[in-house]
């Protein structure tokens, strides 16, 4: 099978790697031939444009992070649903808001093309090792056509519902991805401010119940202050959050622990942390409020 593949970035070059390993043949295409290199030298073709790419495929995949790049793709000047063979399907990887996952559904639908919404969890390393997990709106016959190229690229594949609702539910997991993330950056500076140690803090609070699971990933990075390359940017990171919000006002929901989360991501963002990993949130909160010092600095206390 002949595959388009559009979005070369972070996480989408490693899932087109996969699908290329497991003996797939790839078009691909991106704003940056330079990053589509890798996949070329072990036969990738090269599309100028997504429409070159919907001309030779049978099937297409978009992972790309503004949902403005992806209305562009499928529908400007040289997108490919104009040119892709009716009856064929596109699948979006790409994390978006629910509204505009079924306005692309429609808009395939107008061109006779089949559409699946399925947005990826996992990191970097989780894209290389195929470890990924798809979250899937649409028509279930649609998913299981192409289920055996997503298990190349993840190992769990979830029907969430119909069109839409793979964004759904991506928006809710990294909603509090971000929000718990901040929290748990507010709550180191707030004890070290009271004079804990950092490896204090990180030994109680990691693995209790009191923060989630994937933060224990995050403590080599705050402890040793490398926030790259990143495995999830920060910009994303705050982009999806503003997603939460706008899906937010759609469906009348209050979030004002988003909305405020999603400032704080953006002011860190300006201060230099836009594509360090999302966890450099740390950084820029302990920075700011003065508490970030050495792990055994003790805090002095006043007169």
């Amino acid at each position: 099978m002949k595959i388009g593949f559009i979005g070369l970035g972070i996480m989408g070059s490693r899932m087109a790697g996969n699908l290329q390993k497991r003996g797939h043949s790839l078009i691909v295409h991106n704003r940056t031939r330079e990053k589509a290199e890798p996949l070329l030298s072990h036969g990738a073709i090269w599309a100028d444009s997504p429409a070159e790419a919907a001309a030779q495929a049978e099937i297409i995949f978009t992972m790309l992070a503004p949902t403005h790049a992806v209305a562009e793709a499928a529908l400007g000047k040289e997108g490919f649903l104009p040119g892709f063979e009716p009856g064929r399907l596109w699948v979006d990887c790409s994390t978006v808001d629910p509204s505009f996952s079924r306005e692309m559904a429609e808009a395939a639908r107008a061109h006779g093309i089949r559409f699946l919404g399925a947005p990826v969890t996992g990191s970097r390393s989780q894209a290389a090792l195929a470890t990924l997990v798809f979250w899937v709106g649409g028509a279930a016959e649609d998913l299981e056509s192409c289920r055996p190229l997503l298990e190349c690229m993840g190992n769990r594949v979830a029907h969430v519902g119909g069109p839409g609702m793979g964004a759904a539910l991506k928006i809710v997991i990294n909603q509090l991805l971000g929000t718990g993330m901040a929290a748990f950056a507010e709550g180191l500076v707030l004890g070290e401010s009271l004079g804990l140690s950092r490896s204090v803090l990180m030994g109680a609070l990691l693995g209790g119940p009191a923060v989630a699971p994937f933060l224990t990933f995050k403590r080599e990075r705050i402890e040793t202050g490398n926030y790259g390359p990143a495995d999830f940017p920060l910009r994303w990171l705050q982009k999806d959050l503003h997603l939460a919000a706008l899906s937010a006002y759609d469906s009348g929901a209050a979030m004002p622990l988003t909305n405020v989360a999603k400032e704080i991501y953006q002011l860190a963002i300006q201060e230099g942390h836009a594509d360090d990993d999302f966890s450099a949130i740390y950084d820029y909160l302990a920075r700011n409020a003065g508490a970030k010092r050495p792990l055994s600095e003790p805090v002095e206390q006043p007169a």
